[in-house]
């Protein structure tokens, strides 16, 4: 069954979303910046969600993560329920 990793950074504003993505488009590390900003207690860890199925996240994020992106690339503004994501899909299997 398919899986993956991912980490993410969750604010409530798809404004900030957009600078934070630019910030790490120009090189800022992505786990500092979730550290800093994200709303989500995952942000301590550098915004690391660890491994997860299909299923297990709200829809608009399985959607990003066992979509068809690269591995390691930055994906967002994701909007759910919760806010505006950040996504970078650390590793997934299939």
């Amino acid at each position: 069954m398919a899986q993956a990793a991912a980490r993410h950074i969750l604010v409530s504003s798809e404004e900030t979303c957009l600078d934070l993505k630019k910030r790490i488009q120009a090189g800022e590390d992505f786990g500092a910046l979730a550290a800093e900003h994200s709303s989500c207690p995952s942000g301590k860890s550098g915004g690391a969600l660890g491994t997860f199925r299909p299923g297990q996240m709200v829809p608009e994020f399985d959607a990003v993560v066992f979509g068809d992106c690269e591995v390691g690339d930055v994906q967002g503004p994701v909007k759910t329920q919760f806010g505006y994501h950040l996504v970078e899909v650390t590793q997934r299997t299939a």
